[in-house]
């Protein structure tokens, strides 16, 4: 059974807005939805290192700040482009928290 970190309260996260969340074991970008569903990726673009948390929400996906790259925040994809994906993370939400999976973000280093 996966081990859930809280990492704080939805309204802390804006609608079509991010957050980068640090934890003991990891860094990662929380980004939730204006249908406040919450998904959470690595928050460097692979093209650039642009910061996706700083990108602009729109339905599902992520646009990088940078140079515009799309990525589905449910997989981590990029669209449009020949490669290129971020790493996710399992989030939930339970009475108005949002928990990220420790097991997960023990595989990323803090930044």
């Amino acid at each position: 059974m996966s081990d859930w970190i809280d990492i704080g309260a939805l309204g802390d996260i804006p609608q079509r807005g991010a957050r980068v969340v640090k934890t003991p074991l990891g860094c990662v970008a929380v980004f939730r939805t204006i249908l406040d569903e919450v998904f959470a990726l690595d928050n460097a673009c692979p093209h650039k290192g642009g910061p996706l948390a700083e990108g602009i929400v729109h339905g599902s996906s992520v646009t990088c700040p940078l140079h515009n790259w799309v990525f589905s925040l449910e997989t981590g994809q990029a669209q449009g482009a020949d490669d290129g994906g971020v790493a996710t993370y399992p989030a939930r939400i339970d009475a108005g928290r949002v928990y990220l999976d420790a097991n997960f973000l023990q595989m990323r280093a803090a930044e």
